[in-house]
This record gives C-alpha cells, sequence and structure tokens, in this order.
C-alpha cells in the first residue's frame, strides 16, 4: 500500500506548519520539511520542539535562504527529498506540497489512487514548443546565466542578460537533456526520487547548468523526470487543484468551497485562506476519515468561471476610443504605493517625486478631486477612472512622456492592484506598514461614515475593534496575494531598514533611498 512522504517548503506561520505535519503523518505518511533560512530563527526551532517526537518528521539536514525564481528552491527541495529518502525507506511516493496545501481526500483515497497507477504525476511539457510560459523572457532562461535576482535587482539581472547577448555569451543546453517545463507541484515515485538524487550526484555539469538559470524550479524536476523515466510511466498533471482568475492570481478558497473541493479530481488544493478557519477544520478532518465517498464531477475551474464572468454581462456594443487598449504597454513599469493613512502615502509620494523627479500622482481611485490633466473625458470621476483604469494608465504614461510612473491606492483596492499587476507592463508594490491609535480609528469611521459627533461612547468602543480588524485584514489579502515585486516598509522600523525596500521599490541608490526614508514627520498623524 502507497505511504506518501510529503516534502514540505515554507516561510512562515510556525502553528499551521505543526498542524499540518501532525493531521498528515497521523495515518501513518510522513513528512521533511524545509524552514527558508531568511525566516525566524525562532520560528524554526518551536516547529523543531514541537515535532521532536513524532518518528514520521524529519527536516533537511541544510537551511538555505530561497528567493523566488532562483536556484535556492531546487536546492531546498533536494535537501528536503534526500532527507526523507533516507529516514522513511517505506515511503512509496514523495509529494510536494506548500503551507497554503491541504488535503481535499482522505488519505484511504490518496493511496488507494496512487496504487492504482505505477506512474509519475508531474507537468511536463516541451519547453520551446509548447505556450506554457505566456510573458516574458523564455529561451533566455536557460542559455544566458543568471546571477542576480530580478525581482530584487532588475537593472543588474537584465545588464548581466545584455551583456552575455552583446558579447556573444549564450551557452548550449546540455546534448543529452530535452527541457521540459511545468507546475513544481508534483507526486514521484520513490525509484524515480532515487534516480534523481543519483544523477544529481554524478551528472555536476547539469547541476551547474541549472544552478545559473531563471525560475529553475519549473524545468528542473520536469526535465530530469522525463530524462530518467520512460514517458509511458508519467502522467502529465499535478495532483493538486488550483486556479487562477483572468488576473493571473492564484483563486483563493474560503468557507464555502469545501463541496466544490472534494468533488475535483485531485488530491490537495491550495490556496486556502488564512480565514477561512471552518474550511480548514473540515478538511483537517477528513484526512484520516474513512469509507468516504467522493462525487468526482471536477467541474471546478468552468464553474469559477462561469461564476466569476456573471459581471461582465451587458458590455456596450461600440467601445469609446479609450477602450481600444488593454495593456499599460510591455516596457513601462508602474509602481504602486498603497497605505491607508492617505496622508502619509501623499508625503511620501512628494518625498519620491522631490528626489527621483519620477512622475507621480496621488490616490486618483478614492479621491474625486485628485489633480489629473485633461485626457478627453476618462479623468472626470472615480466611476470612469475605475472602469477605464488600463486605459487611463496608459494615457498618463503618455501625457508624462514616461515608462515608470508612481502612484497611490487605498489597501481596500486589491482589485485594482491585481489587475494592473496581471498587465503585460512590469508593477511593484510597496505596502506602507503604519501603526493606529483608537483617535485615528474614529477619524476614519467619521470620515467613512460609519460614526457621527453623536454616536455613543459604547457603540464606539464596540466598532473600533471591527475597524482595526478590517485595517488589518485588509494589509492580511495583500499579502496573501503573492505578488511577485512586493515590498513593505514600517512606521517605527529604523531609516536604513525602510531604505532598503525603497531602494528595491523604485531602482534608485541606497544613499538616495535613505533621504526619501529619513523625511521629516513622513509617519506623523
Amino acid at each position: 500500500m502507497a505511504q506518501i512522504a510529503f516534502i514540505l517548503l515554507c516561510h512562515k506561520d510556525p502553528d499551521a506548519i505543526i498542524q499540518q505535519a501532525e493531521r498528515l503523518t497521523a495515518v501513518g505518511d510522513f513528512m521533511a520539511i524545509h524552514f527558508d533560512a531568511r525566516a525566524n530563527r525562532a520560528d524554526y526551532e518551536r516547529i523543531r520542539t514541537a515535532l521532536q517526537g513524532n518518528p514520521n518528521v524529519t527536516f533537511a539536514k541544510k537551511r538555505i535562504k530561497c528567493g523566488w525564481g532562483e536556484w535556492s528552491l531546487v536546492q531546498a527541495t533536494l535537501y528536503a527529498v534526500e532527507a526523507a529518502e533516507e529516514a522513511f525507506p517505506r515511503a512509496t511516493h514523495f509529494y510536494m506540497l506548500s503551507g497554503d496545501c491541504m488535503s481535499i481526500k482522505t488519505a484511504e483515497f490518496a493511496h488507494e489512487f496512487l496504487d492504482n497507477r505505477d506512474v509519475d504525476y508531474i507537468e511536463s511539457f516541451d519547453f520551446f514548443e509548447s505556450d506554457w510560459i505566456k510573458t516574458g523572457i523564455k529561451e533566455e532562461r536557460l542559455i544566458y546565466r543568471h546571477f542576480f535576482n530580478e525581482r530584487l535587482h532588475k537593472s543588474l539581472f537584465y545588464a548581466s542578460m545584455n551583456l552575455q547577448k552583446r558579447f556573444g555569451l549564450a551557452r548550449e543546453i546540455p546534448a543529452d537533456l530535452q527541457i521540459m517545463i511545468g507546475s513544481q507541484w508534483w507526486c514521484l515515485r520513490r525509484r524515480t526520487v532515487e534516480f534523481i538524487i543519483e544523477f544529481a550526484r554524478k551528472r555536476r555539469d547539469v547541476m551547474r547548468f541549472f544552478a545559473t538559470t531563471w525560475i529553475p524550479d519549473e524545468t528542473f524536476f520536469q526535465t530530469l523526470v522525463r530524462h530518467l523515466v520512460p514517458e509511458s510511466e508519467i502522467e502529465t498533471r499535478t495532483l493538486t487543484f488550483l486556479m487562477f482568475t483572468d488576473y493571473g492570481m492564484p483563486v483563493t478558497f474560503y468557507n464555502d468551497s469545501y463541496d466544490l473541493l472534494l468533488s475535483q479530481d485531485f488530491l490537495f488544493a491550495r490556496k486556502i485562506s488564512p480565514e477561512a478557519k471552518e474550511l480548514k477544520r473540515r478538511l483537517g478532518a477528513l484526512y484520516a476519515a474513512e469509507g468516504v465517498d467522493f462525487q468526482i464531477s471536477n467541474e471546478g475551474r468552468s464553474l469559477f468561471k462561469f461564476i466569476s464572468g456573471r459581471g461582465r454581462v451587458g458590455r456596450r456594443f461600440a467601445p469609446r476610443f479609450w477602450e481600444t487598449e488593454s495593456t499599460l504597454g510591455r516596457e513601462r513599469e508602474l509602481m504602486i504605493v498603497t497605505c491607508k493613512k492617505w496622508h502619509v502615502g501623499k508625503r511620501l509620494l512628494q518625498a519620491i517625486k522631490r528626489h527621483t523627479n519620477l512622475p507621480g500622482i496621488e490616490y486618483m481611485f478614492d479621491e474625486e478631486g485628485t489633480p489629473l490633466p485633461d485626457l478627453g473625458g476618462i479623468q472626470k470621476t472615480l466611476g470612469k477612472r475605475t472602469r477605464h483604469r488600463r486605459a487611463l494608465m496608459r494615457m498618463l504614461f503618455d501625457f508624462y512622456n514616461t515608462d515608470r510612473l508612481v502612484i497611490c491606492i487605498d489597501p481596500k483596492n486589491m482589485d485594482l492592484m491585481q489587475d494592473f499587476n496581471s498587465d503585460r507592463s512590469r508593477t511593484k508594490l510597496l505596502e506602507v506598514e503604519c501603526t493606529f491609535s483608537d483617535d485615528y480609528l474614529l477619524g476614519h469611521a467619521k470620515r467613512i461614515g460609519l460614526a457621527g459627533e453623536r454616536t455613543p461612547a459604547e457603540t464606539i468602543d464596540r466598532l473600533l475593534p471591527t475597524i482595526r480588524g478590517d485595517v488589518l485584514s485588509e494589509s492580511d489579502r495583500i499579502r496573501d496575494a503573492e505578488f511577485e515585486h512586493f515590498f513593505r516598509i514600517r512606521q517605527g522600523d529604523p531609516a536604513d531598514m525602510n531604505a532598503n525596500a525603497l531602494s528595491q521599490f523604485l531602482d534608485i541608490p541606497e544613499k538616495t533611498a535613505f533621504s526619501i526614508a529619513e523625511t521629516q514627520h513622513l509617519f506623523s498623524d
């Protein structure tokens, strides 16, 4: 009978990791954990202490700092896989998970499912022939050596790549490999994992090649499995159910998704909202259950598309002139400052404009009176600005004759941020995290009509915790969205720490960023 060794890469929420490990190992399965070395050391020690008595849990022998798009993610996975392969000789399958995943079937169902077919489950499409990569660089991921993280050091990333192009330094792909690409959520048989570990030890040339490719977690395992395993033993699919919105953002599941998730032809799902307490409770209890009959309808993606599409019914037949362009432009960069305290956001924007000469616009999607140039009427009302936001932004880029523009947006406008993030242009997001006194929150309640001068004190006392929770939940939703180019500065943090985030967000020298971070009274109420 199948026994699964779960490979968990994680970097936050130690309580959830402990619960996930206990839940999945309670039925006899196993888990190997790699906890990002960038994360809090105390959190890691807490996890180890809580799970040290569990013989079905092990840890990667080495912790490394992981970065999106980097080889470090593959290396961390290999460390966890090696630890699991050594510690759990009875494991028949190795299943890649994240901390946002939860089982949507019982262990009984999962084991029987894996026993029914002797195959590896991994997306594995031809890198050059498939259209798996929708935007951005493609062959450049492989043929040039990438020493910088595009997310953190954009200018160095592209400068390095362009220098290699200029001097003809493109390299050959290992001749015996057909490069494949696909999702990083896979489930592999033990012998396949053993093949990969042995291959990695022998073929240092291949390891060196992938170590300087870009986003290798989408190509390394996908290529090696296809190289080492007969095609008839590969099922080109993932067993983890995930969906994406029209904006390219992962769909988050909430309490009302339980029946939908159980009816999908998958074993796990991601992402589960941290706020979906009831869904987590029900799914948590499910894995150890026995005798559950699952009615697989697999309508999840089509149902989501139908429901989310209802709001788009009824468009006009003839588009206005500003609706003919649906993208900001591939070469452009939109930098969004999101701050709940508008006066703080405005002060920061003015400091940015003063020190960088970048054009910037205040809360134009939140304040009707925001000064804007005459753009033919599209800018006149909040409704028009929001409905035609991409066209408006494109016209503003043209008006200022720039490819880089800074704007302020209230954190509640997640739909705007997600929409801009899905555009072919490059979108960066800087969250300005402020502290909120009761006096400020009361003023905020009055500004948005939740309270007035005659509101009773007892009502205010009940209202303030709710408003505070709402403000904090907006911040949580932004972080849960996992925007690719996300940065944060905090009230109370030293200027040099905030300067580091500003430097990366704006692509400016640290010295200039420090001058912005030191702006007098930046966070004052």
